[in-house]
């Protein structure tokens, strides 16, 4: 067929729909809507969301709490030496202990027994030091099980010093050690459940989009 389609018709020859006020070849202005943007309920339109990338600002006394933390895992190096130095006292009261169950030791026996009581002490320190240090690391993020953790751990510690405290057994430097303690983690339990921990520590557990 030799029947040719015509050529679409130019704007100037008014083919094409143009907004009122426009002269001929002029661009066409854009259709009237909507502007482009997050849709209404979208996560990025709704205010108070963490943001993507937004970094999150630690409060003063999360960081105080971590700091006091570190000191925390120092007085527990120091209980290990403390340890080492008490070999004596010790074994005095082990000797004491037998006397009163009305049971003969032997010096070996009794050189294993304050041995091992040494060992455990040192050991106790060490392990509490490293989790001093954890629950640094982790309420300084702001991880949410790390504050439960610290309150899990400073519950116990109160209960092993009144426990110690009800049996009199523990040196003076032991128990000067042991009070210092658990004030300095009644202080950070202080700081870590004030109320702007908490906001940090929902604002580290928000999803990012």
């Amino acid at each position: 067929m030799s029947e040719q389609y015509p050529p679409p018709p130019s704007p100037e020859q008014g083919g094409y729909p143009t907004t009122p006020g426009a002269t001929p070849g002029s661009t066409p202005a854009p259709m009237p809507g909507p502007m482009p943007g997050p849709m209404p309920g979208s996560p990025a339109a709704m205010p108070g969301q963490p943001v993507a990338g937004a970094p999150v600002s630690r409060p003063a006394s999360i960081t105080m709490a971590v700091r006091l933390m570190y000191v925390g895992a120092l007085l527990s190096l120091i209980g290990v030496l403390v340890t080492f130095t008490l070999a004596d006292t010790i074994r005095e009261q082990v000797q004491k202990a037998a006397v009163d169950a009305g049971t003969a030791m032997s010096s070996t026996a009794l050189d294993t027994a304050v041995a091992v009581a040494v060992g455990v002490g040192a050991v106790s320190g060490l392990v509490g030091a490293a989790l001093w240090l954890l629950m640094a690391w982790a309420n300084g993020r702001g991880k949410s099980w790390g504050r439960i953790v610290a309150s899990v751990l400073f519950g116990l510690s109160v209960l092993s010093f009144v426990t110690g405290l009800a049996q009199g057994t523990q040196p003076t430097l032991a128990l000067v050690l042991s009070v210092l303690t658990v004030a300095l983690g009644a202080f950070i339990m202080v700081l870590l459940w004030k109320k702007e921990s908490s906001a940090f520590y929902a604002a580290q557990s928000a999803p990012r989009y």
